[in-house]
Order: C-alpha cells, then structure tokens, then sequence
C-alpha cells in the first residue's frame, strides 16, 4: 500500500492542492454535458417533422440546457463580431462609413426577419440534420445580442482618454499591442455590462428564435422558448410558471458563473489614478485564484497572447501619429461615396420593384403611418424609461456593494420575454373593454428601458474614484451636481444605450403589438403588429415592405437624432 506521506514533493505539487481537486469533477462534467450537447444539435431531422415538446416539468432542465447553449454559442459569436467590427470602425475611415449605417439597418431588421430570411439557407446548408434549425435558432439570437456590444465596443474605443492613446504611440505599440494593452482592457467595464444586456436580450426573444414560425410552417426547437410558445397556445398557466422558475435558475448561473467572476476580474481595468472604491467581488474567481492548475492555465492562455505580440510590432523608428486612424485622400472619399450610393440606389430599386408588383401606394402610405404610430410609442416610452432608470443607474454604479446585489435581479428583469405577460394583459384588456393602442404599449418598455439601465450603470460605475472626490470636496448637490458632474460623466453611455434601446424597441414592438393567449389575439395599430402578421402568414412582398419601413424609421432616428448627440459625447465630452 501506497502512502500519501511517502510520495515524492514534485508528485505532490504536480497533483494540485484542494482546490484543484474540488473544481476537476465541475469541470469534467460541464466539459461531458458540452460534448452531449453538441450531438443533441446535431441529430438527424427532417424538414416538416415535428419535435416532441412536453409542458411536463420534469423537462425543464432539459430544455433550459438546450436554450443555454445556444445563447452560449450566440455570445461567443457576437463577441468575435464586436471586435471586428469596432476595430474596422474606429481604425479605418471608410470602413467606418460603411459599417455604422449597415449596422442601423441591421439593427433596425427583426429578429423574426432573420428568421425569414436565413431559415431556408441554414437548412439547405445542412441536409438531414437538425444543426441547420439550431444555426438559424442560433443566429437569431446573435442578431439579438450583437448589435448592442458592437455599439459599445466602438464608442468605448472612440472615447479612449488622449494621454492613454499619446502614451500609446510614445511606446510605439503596434496595432495588434495597442488593442490587448490598451482599448480591449479599457473597454472591459462597459462590454461586459453590455454582454450581460445582450444575454437578457437573447432570453427577451428566446421564443421568437426557437419557436419559428414561417409560411404557416411551425418548427419548435427543444428549449425554454419552444417551452413557452406551447403553455401559451396550450393556455396553461402553471407551464408559464414554471418557466419563470427555470428561466430564473440560468440567469443565476450565468451570473454566478460568467458574469460576476468576469466583472470582479476586469475591475482592475477601471480607468483612474487612484485606487479607491468597493471592487466587485465573486466565490468563483476567488475559488479559481485558490487553484494551481487552473491559474496555470490561464498564464499559459495570457502568454500566448504575449508571444504574438512579437509578430505585429512597429519596425519603423520615424514619429508615430497621434492617433491610429487610417485616413484617405477626400477624391477617393467622394469616389467612394458615389458608388455607395449607386449601390444603396439599385437595392432600393429592387426593393420597391418587388414590392410593387403586389402592393399599391396606398397600401404603402398606410404603412408609413403604421410606422409612425410605433415611432410615437418608442420615443414616449424612451422618455419614461430615462426618466425613471438614469437617477436608479446612477445610485447602482456609484455603490458597488448594491450593484452586487442588484445586478442577477437586473438580469433577471431584463431577460423577462414579454410573452409572459401576454396572459395577464389580454384578460385585463379584454376584461374591461380597454384600448389595445394604449395598453399593449406597456410591453414594448420591457425590451426598452434595460438598455438604458445597463449603460448608465456602466457609465456610473467607471467614474473615476479622484473623480468623484473632486465633486464631493467642491460640495456639489442638487440638479448643479447633476448638470456639472453626473450627467457629462455618463453621457456617453446613455447614448450608446438610448440607440441600443432605440433599436430593441422597434423589435420588440413586434412581439408587443400582437398578443395572443390561446385562441384571443389583440393587435395594436402599427408597424409590429403589421410585420409580425405578415410572418405568420408568409406574405413576402409585404413582410419586405415592413422590414424596409422599420430599416426607414430606425436609421432616420439614428441619423438625425442620436448620431448627432454621439458626437457630441465624442467631441465635447471624454475623460482625459
């Protein structure tokens, strides 16, 4: 027999203490439930079969797995497009042109229009396999998370402090050096809120992305939203329940075990001379910096990334710019401009054609005022929700002991699918006879003002802490702190959340504007309900028609409204 005391030191050290011991078994078996995933998405499956869904409890487990990795899978994609996306933006100028308008109109597009769009391609890229439906399950989701951290990204790395990006160029950083050293880490405070405002978005349309329905063809995912789509069709209200309970347990997971360990970790990158503050706090990253092996593990993951900055570094010794922009000569510019404008005129010309050739001009005015009627809806609820969250975001992100604890009930909030509420709104509306116009409106603020809490909780949370002293030392109170302190010190984060909020607005006016609960369906006047219509029933000329307004409304709002006051947030207001 072997004893313990008998081995030799290096064994004993090689073993890894407690901590490795007790974390191996969670490791190995989420590493066993990832490898079975996978092969559940990939199963055989034929287009037009049905897959079993079951309200029985017993399978929410189940179901909640399947819908957590799929979102999984959605935020890791969405990260990948955030960088490369910000990176191009704010690195070359033309890019820039092209990428911030093609992300409006990408924003502007529903997630039920992607599913229109991309169903059948998914499919015919995957022949007899179910991973064709869980790509396009997948992407929907992705179209639900990755506009918003793109916004994010970009703005953080457009607001970069000048003496950082001086220090920068003095140290000859090259491209690929300067985003790991300096704009990636200087923008983790906000990307990380902004994932977990993703994620709650991807659960807010978790039922339009599992539970698709096209051409009056219903294909149901096994998951959380499939869940939901059958208890309301099924009018059980018990099946609703419990999947608030569910859905409450992966919020809490996830932010348990991704987001609180994350946000406790990039604390160090908060922008300030100073230390000073609560930092957050998490078991896990406490547990994991207990470990040998697994802190071993991520050395070696930070190395890598070291060694690569031997192969892009700056060979030329003559003086750097100030800044990394790509800039072009203003010919090529107007050149460059020409043809992107040949290239937007002969799309619309398609567009209009197709649509054309089955709707009238009247038609098309009455969808005009359809999209006015929701233009109306999203900016009053913007309003409401500014001026209820931004004072309740400001008190959260300037007390970190707080925000620890209100921020999985935040998720929690923000991940609520408006779907179930439909219940309780379709029998009080139908209960006493009231305005379907006015009262379905409540739903929309649900996917609305998150994105605005999220981001003014970030602003408020990098304030820096010398900061905050300089204003509590000159005494500032009342609406002069406000004017003077708070309000310039969160700007920039406010826009980057009332466009994102903007956005989500018009696509949840789709899932808000018609609600049904079993055989009752009520619909509001505007450009959701339309849209959202025009899917079930597979009419194709008029779902573009819907799809082109909202791209319409959406990038006249950006354009004219919160791109101006970005730039003045770039411009005029950035800690330096």
């Amino acid at each position: 027999m072997i004893r313990f005391q008998s081995l030799p030191r290096q064994i004993i050290s090689y073993g890894g203490n407690r901590w490795d011991w007790a974390l191996l078994p969670i490791v190995l078996a989420f590493l066993a439930l990832l490898a079975w995933g996978a092969s559940q998405m990939s199963a055989p499956y034929q287009v037009g079969t049905s897959l079993p869904i079951l309200l029985d409890p017993i399978m929410l487990p189940y179901y909640l797995f399947r819908t957590m990795l799929r979102m999984c899978f959605a935020m890791i994609i969405s990260l990948l497009f955030a960088c490369v996306f910000a990176i191009l933006a704010t690195k070359i100028k033309l890019a820039e042109r092209v990428l911030l308008p093609l992300l409006d109109i990408l924003q502007s597009i529903p997630v039920l229009g992607f599913s229109f769009i991309t169903l059948a391609g998914f499919i015919a890229l995957f022949p007899g396999n179910l991973l064709g439906v869980e790509c396009a399950a997948i992407f929907a989701i992705f179209t639900s998370q990755a506009w918003n951290m793109a916004f994010s990204l970009y703005q953080s790395l457009r607001t970069i402090p000048f003496d950082l990006a001086e220090a920068a160029c003095v140290f000859r950083l090259s491209g690929w050096q300067r985003f790991w050293r300096l704009e990636l880490p200087f923008a983790m405070p906000n990307l990380l809120w902004n994932m977990m405002m993703s994620m709650s978005g991807g659960w807010f349309f978790v039922v339009a992305s599992e539970a698709i329905s096209v051409s009056n063809q219903s294909i149901r995912l096994p998951g959380i939203g499939s869940y939901i789509a059958l208890a309301i069709d099924m009018h059980n209200i018990h099946a609703i329940l419990w999947a608030i309970v569910a859905m409450g347990l992966g919020i809490l997971i996830y932010d348990q075990c991704i987001f609180r360990p994350l946000l406790a970790w990039a604390d160090k990158f908060r922008f300030e001379e100073t230390g000073g503050g609560n930092a957050q706090t998490s078991w896990l990253l406490s547990w994991l910096r207990r470990t040998n092996h697994f802190q071993k593990l991520g050395f070696i993951i930070g190395k890598s990334i070291v060694t690569t900055f031997s192969w892009f570094y700056r060979r030329e010794l003559r003086p750097m710019p100030s800044m990394d922009v790509r800039t072009i000569s203003p010919r090529w510019m107007h050149l460059f401009d020409f043809f992107m404008l040949m290239v937007v005129l002969l799309i619309s010309w398609q567009l209009v054609h197709f649509i054309l050739r089955t709707v009238h001009w009247v038609e098309i005015s009455h969808v005009f005022a359809l999209g006015c009627y929701t233009m109306i809806r999203v900016l009053v609820l913007i309003m409401i929700a500014t001026l209820f969250w931004v004072p309740i975001g400001v008190w959260i992100g300037l007390n970190p002991n707080w925000s620890n604890r209100l921020q999985a009930l935040a998720q929690f909030m923000a991940a609520f699918p408006a779907n179930l509420m439909f219940p309780l709104m379709v029998i009080m509306i139908v209960r006493f006879q009231l305005n379907p116009n006015i009262w379905l409106s409540p739903l929309m603020i649900l996917g609305t003002q998150w994105y605005l809490l999220f981001n003014v909780i970030a602003g408020a949370s990098a304030i820096p802490t010398e900061l905050r002293y300089a204003a509590k030392n000159t005494g500032l109170k009342g609406w002069l702190k406000w004017k003077r302190y708070l309000l310039p010190a969160i700007f920039p984060s406010f826009i980057t959340g009332a466009i994102t909020a903007s956005g989500g607005s018009w696509n949840a006016s789709i899932v808000a504007e018609y609600a049904r609960w079993g055989d009752t369906t009520l619909k509001a006047e505007g450009l959701g309900s339309y849209i959202a219509h025009m899917t079930a029933v597979g009419d194709y000329p008029r779902l573009a028609l819907g799809i082109g307004m909202m791209c319409l409304f959406v990038m006249s709002l950006n354009g004219f409204v919160w791109r101006k006051l970005y730039r003045i947030s770039v411009e005029r207001i950035r800690l330096s």
